[in-house]
């Protein structure tokens, strides 16, 4: 978009119209999904990232904003459908091991992008890198939905609703630890979405000069602190869930104040390894901890309830970032650094305050 003559204040505020059309239908997708088979819904977000991307692909002419903007919008509608993720991983992963599990769910995706990531940056960076190649890449990478899907269905179990019924009794109760973890969600998505990817590769492309394959420079670094992060989450012991989260948090705060300096492109590497450092170190505590709280039967409904609930925290945030990188291309890392502070205190507080038992 910015190749092709977009700012990015007009990136962001396209990105909020999109989120804005696509929020009503998100829980009572949840509520329906607690009906049929999980299967079903995972295939239908292949499905729909597969078309959103060819429609990116087709996105030319005259016709090219309308086109794009219906890709967007479809890939945003499968943002509705992610809590069905979590709902499976809710279901198929051990109780007594989830933490090392979600180690796994994080480690081996790394790894492939960790390669992945630099052979694309340097092909589209570099080799084939006008708008007509990368819409060629968009079509392409659209249609290998159609392997995914066939892997869902060869060798992912239904997940119907006898599935998911809880051996034990798991009563749901919003109590004073889950109100916590609303407080947490609103902190958290707010300051990841004030400062999304439109903001990176507005520094990067525009303020620094670089290519794609910087960009994916970041994203090979950002990869390797993630597998570094999942090796040491796998060593810290449940019962330090908090302090792992709030230490997590205190990482990717730092990552906002680098960013916040207007960084030379090597600090930017840095800042974004230590970003996914902290995040993928926070990440399996945080989520068992969320996991703790919802029953089997009801993972559908609550779990899309709480996507419901941060995407109008989210509502108008891709035009905010866009708006205050058009003042300074960094100052959306500053408002997301005083979030995150917020986040860690937070945390660091009910830790002190209430003890786990």
């Amino acid at each position: 978009m910015f190749m092709t003559g977009y700012s990015v204040l007009e990136v962001g505020v396209i990105f909020t119209l999109v989120h804005v059309l696509s929020i009503p239908a998100t829980y009572a997708v949840g509520r329906l999904l607690d009906r049929i088979a999980i299967r079903y819904g995972l295939i239908l977000i292949d499905a729909l990232d597969g078309v959103a991307s060819i429609l990116y692909g087709l996105a030319y002419g005259s016709v090219a904003p309308l086109v794009l903007f219906l890709g967007l919008l479809i890939e945003d509608i499968t943002t509705i459908l992610y809590p069905l993720y979590q709902a499976a991983e809710r279901i198929l992963y051990p109780e007594d091991r989830m933490e090392e599990v979600f180690a796994w769910h994080i480690r081996l995706p790394e790894v492939s992008q960790l390669v992945g990531f630099l052979l694309l940056g340097y092909l589209f960076g570099y080799v084939f890198n006008t708008p007509y190649h990368y819409r060629l890449g968009f079509i392409a990478f659209g249609l290998t939905s159609v392997f995914t899907i066939m892997y869902l269905l060869k060798f992912v179990p239904r997940l119907d609703v006898e599935e998911r019924i809880s051996v034990e009794k798991f009563e749901f109760r919003i109590d004073r630890e889950f109100r916590l973890i609303l407080l947490m969600e609103a902190l958290i998505t707010l300051a990841w979405s004030i400062a999304p990817e439109i903001v990176l590769l507005n520094y990067i492309v525009n303020v620094l000069g670089l290519t794609l394959f910087e960009a994916m420079v970041v994203e090979a670094a950002i990869s390797i602190g993630a597998i570094v992060a999942t090796y040491i989450s796998e060593r810290i012991s449940h019962s330090h869930r908090f302090e792992a989260i709030a230490v997590g948090y205190v990482l990717v705060s730092l990552w906002a104040l680098i960013m916040s300096m207007n960084p030379p492109f090597i600090f930017v590497v840095l800042a974004y390894l230590i970003a996914r450092f902290g995040k993928v170190l926070a990440f399996p505590f945080y989520r068992s901890w969320i996991f703790s709280k919802v029953p089997k039967e009801k993972a559908s409904s609550i779990l899309s309830a709480l996507s419901s609930y941060r995407r109008p925290i989210a509502l108008v945030s891709p035009a905010i970032a866009g708006f205050l990188a058009s003042i300074r291309p960094t100052l959306p890392y500053l408002a997301s650094l005083l979030l995150f502070i917020t986040s860690s205190a937070t945390l660091i507080a009910y830790r002190f305050k209430f003890k786990e038992t």
